[in-house]
């Protein structure tokens, strides 16, 4: 069960990336995510840390409800067009929404304490290289693991007094990208 706080980021987003939104909606929405996003931070205690989106679910939030989360943050990452830059201006780059489209993410609770997402159908001309006949992950597969790593550890915490919310790892084929 979604909290009122994801109900309303889902609908943001929703909103944000529906074609017939117009701009200025657009942007107002975005500012209220924005906003949003950065006041569900929780107040930091001790020497424990918590992700961005730590209190999105809930202390108490089992991890078949974070790995929910997290298949819903990728969806919406990949189902978001790039904007287009100006003349003179740079353009974003985000290596989930931009990774190849035949690349497949799963998202699961493989036991008690961790939550895996698994790249699947990964071109292999884009995610490895061969150099000196050794075949090794390339640096934007890398990068990608990387942003995947960093939004699933968003919704974790840690600290001497309370551990590790979950230990996550980010799998293509048989080998670990990051945890």
């Amino acid at each position: 069960m979604a909290t009122d706080a994801s109900m309303r980021i889902l609908r943001l987003r929703t909103l944000i990336n529906h074609p017939r939104t117009g701009s200025a909606e657009r942007d107002a929405a975005q500012r209220m995510l924005d906003r949003l996003l950065n006041t569900s931070t929780p107040a930091k205690t001790g020497d424990r840390t918590y992700g961005t989106r730590h209190n999105r679910l809930g202390r108490h939030a089992c991890l078949e409800l974070i790995a929910d989360m997290i298949r819903e943050d990728i969806t919406s990452m990949r189902a978001e067009l790039p904007v287009a830059a100006g003349p003179g201006e740079l353009t974003s780059y985000d290596p989930i929404r931009d990774a190849p489209a035949e690349i497949t993410f799963a998202v699961a609770t493989p036991h008690d304490t961790g939550v895996a997402i698994t790249l699947n159908d990964v071109p292999r001309e884009w995610g490895w290289i061969h150099a000196d006949g050794i075949e090794t992950v390339s640096p934007s597969m890398r990068t990608l693991a990387a942003a995947l790593s960093e939004l699933m550890n968003s919704y974790n915490s840690d600290g001497t007094d309370i551990g590790r919310r979950f230990f996550g790892t980010v799998r293509v084929d048989d080998e670990t990208l990051a945890w």
